[in-house]
């Protein structure tokens, strides 16, 4: 009994990890744990009957968080996307765009699932999309069936570290920070991961040619009738577009000139969308003919997601708006992107809201069974315990992070990120801030990590999502005739392992070069303290401390 009670939080922590792995619903493995061993505590003097007094106030606190807000708003946003047919405009595009080189369609694949990531942040829209639409393709025309599926399931998962994504925003609030400073974090490192996809994909189709070949003539569908695709016009267009938006943009830019790295992106995107546009339509007005039609398809299919790119992140990194009004506008603009393709329906706003719904409070039930957890966790010194065994390792902080990343890379076997982020963060976030460690690295060195967990074999939800979309029996090609074989469960699960592997180095890269992650520190406006003016010491009318009378002096005079 003297070693049960010494060693309380150990037990309780493992006795948790073995309800999850019996596959019991881990909100519930959470509360139930919390009030059995917070009960023995009490039982045992360790801890206060009062303290549980503060769980209605937590909980209450939970639901009224304006932050998780976001979470409805941006899931909302991505499964009316799923539906307005987006995804199938973009991958038909720019499959025909890179589909006559080797390994064109999975780099198309690639490109999508970054531009998709970047306008619904869900998982699940964006790999049955991909899964639906460029599958069969790639089956038709001879693609490596782990290839296929591993680059599917793989592209899927950017909507994990590309903002805006849901893991972002639950990382932010466990970890304290702020969503902006998140996004800005995670946007090179995932930008960098989807280049790596595609640097493997060109390695794959250079090495072993047969595993990615190049789109067939029969199968291009833009063709001039000279037998050219026009992309010297789209080339010049590209030109074009990049040398008027860039003087276009260097106003702001002067005006502007703190102006962070994010912001400066996403400005010169949106100014390149426009004035692309203005020059596609007067083509098309006009009759020109000077676009090729492939210019053209670009332009109008690109335009729609840099406008929601625009309206979620650009209006969150100029200031305009937080992380949870930028998911309303999200969510307004994809509601009016679907109404715009002829998509809307009331039934598909129905399936869309009950889904969102269900998720909605899918996250809160866990985030209530974590704060039952936590509670009694940290009432029986829990959070002592592990920051005794975490900060006593060899080597110190980079000890601690080899052994956090290895532990966050071994539970994503098992958990889901909702799950991960609701249990570890919580233990580790509190350990990492006493060690001087940033907090938004650090956040987003555990998302690039749990990112695996979707494509972990064999419970990764994205191999899950693709699994119910890819075909289960042979089948004949309704394009070409063709039996095309099935697509196995093992097709799928081997084709996600050299997608892991490039994850982990991804994970390498940001453990060994932070400044990928803290670039956004540099983007911050330096105040240099000498330059404050607190004005004459007893006039507190005038400065700050005059502040809330509105009749005394300006509140603004205290800092020239």
């Amino acid at each position: 009994m003297e070693f049960f009670i010494d060693n309380l939080a150990p037990i309780m922590f493992i006795n948790l990890i073995v309800f999850l792995l019996l596959g019991f619903p881990v909100a519930f493995s959470l509360a139930a744990n919390g009030i059995l061993y917070g009960l023995v505590a009490i039982e045992f003097d360790l801890m206060q009957p009062a303290l549980f007094q503060a769980l209605p106030q937590r909980v209450f606190g939970i639901v009224s968080n304006d932050t998780l807000l976001a979470v409805p708003f941006f899931t909302l946003m991505g499964l009316i996307l799923e539906r307005s047919g987006m995804a199938e405009d973009l991958l038909e595009t720019v499959g025909q765009l890179f589909g006559p080189i080797r390994g064109g369609l999975a780099i198309a694949v690639v490109l999508v699932g970054a531009m998709l990531a970047a306008t619904t942040g869900v998982v699940s829209a964006s790999v049955i999309s991909m899964g639906l639409i460029s599958l069969p393709i790639m089956l038709r025309y001879g693609y490596d069936r782990r290839l296929a599926t591993g680059v599917i399931a793989a592209s899927g998962t950017l909507s994990q570290i590309i903002p805006p994504s849901l893991v972002l925003i639950i990382l932010a609030d466990q970890l304290g920070r702020s969503i902006g400073d998140m996004y800005r974090g995670a946007m090179v490192p995932g930008m960098m991961l989807a280049g790596l996809y595609i640097l493997y994909v060109i390695v794959v189709a250079f090495v072993k040619p047969s595993a990615a070949p190049a789109l067939p003539k029969e199968a291009r569908v833009y063709v001039k009738p000279d037998g050219s695709r026009g992309l010297r016009s789209l080339l010049v267009l590209t030109l074009i577009a990049t040398v008027v938006s860039y003087f276009t943009t260097q106003h702001y830019f002067h005006e502007h000139t703190q102006v962070p790295v994010d912001e400066r992106v996403v400005v010169s995107l949106v100014a390149w969308g426009i004035v692309a546009f203005v020059i596609a339509m007067g083509n098309r007005l006009l009759r020109l003919g000077w676009l090729s039609e492939i210019a053209e398809r670009v332009v109008f299919v690109m335009i729609p997601p840099l406008f929601l790119i625009f309206l979620v992140l650009g209006t969150i990194f100029i200031g305009m708006a937080t992380p949870t009004e930028g998911g309303a506008m999200g969510a307004v603009g994809a509601l009016a992107m679907a109404v715009g393709r002829g998509r809307f329906s009331f039934s598909l706003l129905k399936q869309a809201m009950e889904t969102t719904t269900k998720l909605s409070c899918f996250v809160i039930f866990i985030l209530v069974g974590s704060t039952v957890f936590s509670l009694s966790f940290r009432g029986i010194n829990g959070d002592i315990w592990i920051e005794q065994l975490l900060m006593g390792l060899p080597g110190g902080e980079w000890g601690f992070l080899i052994v956090v990343s290895l532990l966050t890379f071994f539970l994503a076997f098992f958990l889901d990120f909702f799950e991960l982020a609701f249990i570890i963060v919580p233990l580790l976030g509190p350990v990492a801030d006493k060690m001087g460690i940033d907090l938004i690295w650090f956040g987003v060195l555990l998302a690039v990590n749990m990112q695996t967990s979707f494509v972990h074999p064999p419970f990764g939800f994205a191999l899950f999502y693709l699994r119910s979309v890819a075909p289960k029996e042979d089948y004949r090609d309704r394009v070409t005739g063709k039996m095309i074989r099935k697509v196995t469960t093992g097709d799928i699960y081997w084709g996600s392992v050299p997608f892991i592997f490039i994850q982990v180095t991804m994970v390498a890269l940001v453990l060994l070069f932070p400044g990928l992650v803290t670039h956004y520190k540099h983007d911050e406006v330096q105040i240099d303290p000498a330059t404050i003016n607190f004005g004459s010491g007893n006039d507190y009318g005038s400065g700050v401390y005059g502040a809330g009378d509105a009749g005394s002096g300006d509140a603004g005079a205290a800092f020239q």
